[in-house]
């Protein structure tokens, strides 16, 4: 838990949750506070359950550590993980497996994109939000620019889609009911998702699940959501991120391989709807995990 990134005071509170709920089901835990690779794991763990979020985290970077100490881990490998961290990676997985995103296109820091506004500029390898910029008119694509280029020399240029915001957890082969989330301030942002961190800006914002979506609708949503997480090579668990059009078109943002555990988080909010506890869910990443590694060695 902690992690050495932005999403540093999120994943702190991610690692407290899980190891409540794995010492409520009798696990002997113990959290190691993570501040670079040189820390030290106690002799004889026979797990690992990674909640460290974003950069170093999701990237497939603690992964390969983890591997060279041969210690099992939760979630998916190195290359999934990178490749899914990876947001122009994902986008051409999601065009190699056919999956519906937003037009896009890629550009260096002191590019000009071919693109017209309505887009949105992100740093391709940042978590939760971080250095993503919604440019409506031309005059704010320089600043906006250079707001993502203190994370990343290459930046992925998206074509705004204006629409729902959902979000579908999966776990192994199962997509959980739809969550919609209905963002206070319009933009699902930092501030949006995690309030408990900072209750003065006033953040937070409406989830329905299920969401209020009919039930071919809702088939077809999750398949996509399902499809997105096999194209990254997703075999355990992960949050994706989905905007439903205004056209009724679902399209793919992103695959969150280790989404958030928190209090506010979504993944076992969608998974309660689901009748699954987040003790339950824990268990279940573990189960899932151990069956990655099996499949892996075979």
């Amino acid at each position: 838990m902690g992690g050495p990134s932005s999403e540093r005071d999120v994943s702190l509170a991610t690692g407290r949750g899980i190891s409540k709920a794995l010492r409520s089901l009798g696990a002997d835990v113990i959290e190691v506070d993570v501040r670079d690779e040189t820390f030290q794991l106690p002799p004889d763990v026979d797990l690992a359950f990674i909640a460290l979020h974003g950069t170093f985290g999701e990237d497939g970077q603690i992964q390969q550590i983890l591997e060279r100490r041969r210690v099992a881990y939760t979630g998916e490998g190195v290359e999934e993980s990178r490749r899914a961290f990876d947001k122009i990676r994902s986008k051409e997985k999601f065009r190699d497996h056919g999956v519906r995103t937003p037009e896009w296109e890629t550009i260096g820091t002191h590019e000009q994109p071919h693109m017209q506004p309505p887009m949105v500029i992100k740093p391709p390898r940042q978590g939760s939000t971080v250095g993503i910029h919604i440019v409506k008119n031309a005059e704010e694509i320089v600043p906006a620019i250079a707001g993502s280029a203190k994370y990343d020399r290459e930046l992925l240029i998206e074509k705004f889609v204006s629409g729902r915001e959902l979000t579908i957890g999966i776990l192994g082969d199962q997509a959980l009911p739809i969550l919609e989330i209905i963002p206070k301030g319009g933009f699902y942002n930092f501030t949006n998702k995690y309030p408990f961190l900072n209750p003065q800006a006033g953040g937070g914002a409406e989830h329905v699940c299920p969401a209020q979506i009919d039930e071919k609708k809702t088939a077809e949503i999750q398949q996509l959501a399902l499809r997105a997480f096999r194209a990254v090579g997703g075999r355990v668990y992960a949050r994706v991120d989905v905007i439903l059009s205004e056209s009724g078109e679902p399209f793919v943002l992103e695959v969150n391989t280790i989404p958030g555990m928190t209090e506010a988080s979504l993944l076992p909010e969608a998974a309660s709807a689901a009748g699954i506890g987040y003790s339950d869910l824990c268990t279940r990443i573990i189960a899932l995990s151990h069956a990655r590694a099996e499949g892996s060695r075979r």
